[in-house]
């Protein structure tokens, strides 16, 4: 086996394990649902790119593909061994671990690993895989779709159309702007090479993780990610994250503009769906906070204020520039003040 501090493999096995089992449906309604979730991804072409006045038309166009929840890991597995990869090939070289204790962690980390992605598989609706080293395409998580829409007790040829609105977004996001990926991609590699302690520094990383985990869970902490980083790491990474909610607040402010011309019940839909992302029980939230994945939802919400702010200030064209270059794209701060961005780029 390849040197590597993951066992992908095993992150496979270890998520199929964790994850839990679909909503019932026959084969015909299977079926149904997945030529109509693929209507949907069609539908919600055209209304998008007029609604966020972004030409994705330059682009090769990426696939839509309806998977199931393994399906997903799947992709999803293979995209993060991607991304990582030139990080453990740095990694391997500042570490002088031996093989054996190198196959040992390669062992944890791929259990680990597996069980957070077993977690997601059965919540996530629809992505944008950015498909680090392939093409990247549109994922419909048929299984949790159905699920969601039976769960909120909605139409469920609203639902499936209101959420294509939302990944749809991305795609033409990720298309219109053609820096952005490779952008990204390479923050999110810095970030986590950067994120990684020096063997010598592994041990008062573990006491500072042991004291911060109470603050880590609580109400507004960030989970995991607080308990790992420096005042400078942790700057770093607000910024990466401001980056995650400009894309998830845009995809947002774009499927509720557009929702009520094509989605009848677009009110109802958006008043049950932002209750569910509260989730559903105690033990539901603790896992979502430890995850960060509370701190997910809070992008979605920010992300979408700041949207909204500034198109308020300076319309959707103004908002566009955003996409021109890196230099343009909102910290940190100024998701949080969004006037500070609209007098820094447009002056």
């Amino acid at each position: 086996m390849a040197q590597t501090y993951v066992d992908w493999a095993l992150a496979k096995r270890t998520a199929r394990r964790f994850v839990a089992d679909g909503p019932s449906t026959t084969p015909g309604e299977a079926a149904a649902a997945v030529e109509d979730l693929r209507g949907a991804a069609m539908r919600a072409h055209g209304p998008v790119a007029e609604t966020a006045r972004m030409d994705a038309s330059a682009g090769a166009e990426s696939p839509v593909h309806i998977v199931d929840r393994t399906a997903w890991i799947d992709v999803n597995v293979d995209s993060m061994d991607a991304l990582l990869a030139p990080v453990i090939d740095i990694l391997i070289a500042k570490k002088k671990a031996g093989p054996r204790t190198r196959a040992v962690g390669a062992k944890v980390g791929g259990a680990e690993t597996g069980a957070l992605m077993g977690f997601v598989a059965s919540k996530v609706l629809g992505q944008f895989d950015l498909a680090p080293d392939g093409r990247p395409s549109l994922l419909l998580v048929a299984p949790n779709i159905v699920a969601a829409e039976r769960e909120l007790h909605v139409d469920p040829t609203d639902f499936r159309l209101w959420v294509c609105l939302h990944e749809e977004t991305h795609r033409v996001q990720f298309t219109a702007v053609p820096w952005l990926r490779e952008h990204l991609i390479d923050r999110v590699r810095s970030l986590i090479t950067d994120l990684v302690p020096d063997p010598e520094a592994l041990q008062e990383r573990l006491q500072t993780v042991a004291k911060a985990l109470p603050g880590a869970l609580r109400d507004g902490g960030g989970g995991l990610t607080d308990l790992v980083v420096s005042p400078a790491q942790r700057a770093e990474l607000a910024n990466v994250t401001a980056i995650m909610s400009l894309l998830e607040g845009h995809a947002d402010v774009v499927m509720d503009d557009v929702g009520p011309q094509v989605v009848p019940t677009v009110e109802q839909i958006r008043a049950k769906f932002d209750e569910r992302r509260k989730g559903a029980g105690n033990v539901d939230r603790m896992l979502r906070r430890l995850l960060g994945l509370e701190a997910k939802m809070r992008q979605y919400r920010d992300g979408a204020a700041f949207c909204r702010a500034v198109q308020d200030k300076v319309g959707v064209d103004g908002f566009n520039q955003v996409w021109t270059s890196p230099e343009t794209l909102p910290t940190a701060a100024e998701i949080e003040t969004p006037t500070a961005w609209v007098e820094r780029v447009h002056g």
